[in-house]
């Protein structure tokens, strides 16, 4: 697996049994992540039956032209926030067609941060295209425990929201 920890299998186990046996196909929308989501789904063998891609948004620019988040949203809200989240993952539905979507979006530091916005906080979003959902979180560690922690919060996100799929 990518990440050398069982929560990591079983994560992307997890997911995959819920979108194989409910006949969804997902995708993802990237920011802090820069790939990992999508890196991890794959790393599972036969992931292309429900899996189609992650879009690696980084910057407000990307975030816009790829997913169609508009930017007043992100100048209003910022790009670190549960609305653009929730824009990110709906926007990755309509961007690979997928049933389900995924999106993450945060500061993983070590700069980056304000006084309203520290290190580690992120928001993971959710959408099924129609319905979108998002939650914030503050993540403890360095860069690389953010980006671990926001990996495995948001496939297990991810799961929940497929599972309650019809």
């Amino acid at each position: 697996m990518i990440f050398d920890c069982p929560e990591a299998d079983e994560a992307a186990e997890g997911l995959a049994e819920v979108l194989k046996r409910k006949g969804l196909r997902a995708s993802a929308a990237e920011s802090c992540t820069g790939g990992l989501i999508g890196a991890l789904i794959t790393s599972m063998p036969g992931s292309s039956e429900y899996f189609l891609g992650s879009a690696v948004t980084y910057s407000n620019e990307a975030k816009e032209s790829i997913l169609k988040v508009p930017l007043g949203v992100i100048m209003e809200y910022g790009a670190v926030s549960g609305q653009t989240a929730r824009l990110m993952a709906k926007g990755s539905v309509r961007l690979y067609g997928s049933d389900v979507a995924v999106s993450v979006t945060g500061i993983a530091g070590p700069g980056g941060a304000t006084p309203s916005k520290p290190v580690g906080l992120v928001y993971i979003g959710v959408s099924d295209g129609i319905c979108a959902r998002s939650e914030r979180f503050v993540f403890k560690g360095d860069r690389g425990d953010v980006r671990t922690q926001t990996v495995l919060e948001a496939v297990r996100m991810l799961t929940r929201f497929a599972e309650e799929r019809d």
